[in-house]
């Protein structure tokens, strides 16, 4: 293994994990804890204690049922569709901005978090899935938890993947967890756990958690009031603000827009990370951004109307005069008049109380209404 590719690979082998439910806000709650949901929820405040005792007995007795399957396989013998491969390599590359040079070149590896990648069914989906994971999904869909949403993942790199490895994979039900009610609704946790074998050895694993649940109901609405009054604007959705991202909003709290510079090759990133992205080193410091951009790509938002923003409007991809890039809004020009090219300016926009946000305003534009 080449110095550089060994640098890319020994800083990131070890354990990720991601939280995409932590812009959800999803919480793990016992149902014991949530008085008065409704009868597709749990109990409701009407129900006396038989009737609690009984829906309780029920709620056991489903997941003694579900607990059966823990243990059991999910997938056995699966095959990649395809071997790791130099386009796929490429394309994940170009589509995360990763640069590092070890996944490039006659020597090169596949990123550690393509992992799961090489064991996707694709559009016509897995059809190797185990009897036993469908009955699981069966029982779940018949006690009424008919939706599902993923909420996380780990994976653990053991040896790097390169051009030519032939993938192969097991997968067993790893938990089935009590019942949970959460924002989005009441339901159980499933947990898999996947092998990824390259030519038979084992390169890493793979723990994918998914809540099937049912929905939970919407208040009903109110009696119809003889003089209405306008609703409040609703409230833009919060950022996450965790350990890798705090020291970013605690510049936007004080209008620096704050860019995350390599302690050992210097190379600037965004969005923040706790390693480098180009040589996989975990000292940082930062450099603030001197506020001009130009806009590198953008969509106009339409559909689906969200309660916080009043489409159409314009979201940019834009390109810092420092090299790289950021999401944001583009303001002060109409939305149909926004242009690949077109240079802006980094301002900080209050949008309610408690939120401050980085946007950036077509250059002469200041004073126009956002």
């Amino acid at each position: 293994m080449s110095a550089t590719e060994g640098r890319g690979w020994s800083e990131q082998r070890g354990r990720l994990a991601r939280r995409d439910l932590e812009e959800r806000d999803l919480e793990e709650r016992d149902l014991s804890a949530e008085p008065g949901v409704s009868k597709e929820q749990g109990l409701s405040e009407e129900h006396g204690p038989s009737q609690e005792h009984g829906l309780s007995e029920e709620r056991d007795l489903l997941h003694e049922r579900l607990k059966a399957y823990e243990g059991q396989a999910a997938v056995t013998a699966g095959v990649g569709k395809d071997l790791v491969n130099e386009p796929m390599i490429r394309h994940w590359c170009e589509a995360m901005g990763d640069t590092n040079p070890a996944y490039r070149g006659p020597d090169a590896i596949a990123p550690p978090t393509m992992l799961q990648a090489w064991t996707m069914g694709g559009l016509s989906g897995h059809m190797d899935r185990s009897g036993a994971y469908e009955e699981l999904s069966a029982l779940l869909d018949g006690a009424g938890y008919t939706s599902v949403v993923a909420t996380d993942c780990e994976q653990e790199y053991l040896r790097p993947l390169r051009p030519g490895d032939a993938i192969t994979f097991d997968a067993v039900i790893e938990s089935v967890s009590p019942r949970k009610t959460t924002r989005l609704g009441t339901g159980h946790f499933v947990t898999t756990r996947m092998d990824v074998r390259a030519g038979g050895e084992l390169a890493g694993t793979h723990r994918f958690r998914i809540l099937k649940y049912a929905p939970a109901a919407r208040p009903a609405a109110p009696a119809a009031d003889p003089a209405p009054t306008p609703p409040a604007r609703a409230r833009r959705p919060r950022p996450v603000v965790n350990r890798d991202t705090a020291g970013f909003w605690e510049g936007v709290a004080e209008h620096r827009l704050l860019i995350q510079r390599c302690g050992d090759c210097a190379t600037l990133r965004f969005p923040w990370l706790p390693g480098c992205n180009a040589c996989g080193a975990r000292r940082w410091d930062t450099v603030e951004a001197s506020g001009e951009g130009t806009v590198y790509s953008y969509v106009v938002m339409h559909h689906p109307p969200f309660p916080a923003f009043d489409p159409p409007y314009a979201v940019g991809l834009i390109e810092l005069a420092e090299g790289v890039r950021m999401v944001s809004n583009v303001v002060g020009v109409p939305y149909d008049k926004v242009r690949i090219g077109m240079p802006v300016r980094l301002e900080f926009l209050r949008v309610d109380d408690d939120l401050e946000l980085p946007v950036f305003r077509a250059e002469g534009q200041e004073g126009q209404d956002d």
